[in-house]
């Protein structure tokens, strides 16, 4: 499973600056494949989340493989430069299909500073994963902090 994570995840980087061309090829903005992309973004590392909080939980057993290729993948997507995630016009003012608020581009320094602390709370959970259960739980909790951080403030709520 592990080969098969850094496969997917290189194939998926590989492979996207393609995906962008046909997008554009096909009549999408770059705004909806911004939005796309970064919806996309974030199933995957909601994927690689549901598998590390089930174990973190006791949900299922934990297995430090599975722990270790998760919270890899995790590592790197939280690594991708996404700045052309968030072009100007993809707020949920301008748009219905995402949730981003408009404070992210007004508070762009503070968002790229609630990235970089996800990016250190991936770094020390990849670390921990593999140890054991406990190590793995406490990584976890700092995780949910850094994508709450961000979601509380730059996300609307669902209804």
């Amino acid at each position: 499973m592990h080969r098969l994570a850094k496969t997917t995840l290189l194939a998926t980087a590989l492979l996207l600056p393609a995906g962008v061309l046909l997008a554009q090829e096909a009549d999408e903005s770059p705004e909806d494949l911004a939005v796309e992309m970064r919806q996309g973004h974030m199933l995957n590392f909601a994927h690689n989340l549901m598998a590390l909080g089930a174990m973190a939980q006791e949900k299922t057993a934990y297995d430090a493989a599975t722990a270790t290729a998760a919270a890899e993948n995790l590592s790197h997507l939280a690594a991708i430069h996404w700045d052309y995630y968030w072009p100007e016009g993809t707020s949920n003012a301008d748009r219905q299909d995402t949730g981003a608020l408009p404070a992210i581009w007004e508070n762009m320094d503070d968002f790229n500073a609630k990235h970089e602390a996800l990016q250190q709370a991936v770094a020390n959970l990849q670390t921990a994963a593999g140890t054991d259960l406990a190590s793995l739980q406490g990584a976890m909790g700092d995780v949910g902090k850094a994508c709450g951080g961000c979601h509380e403030t730059y996300r609307a709520k669902e209804e």
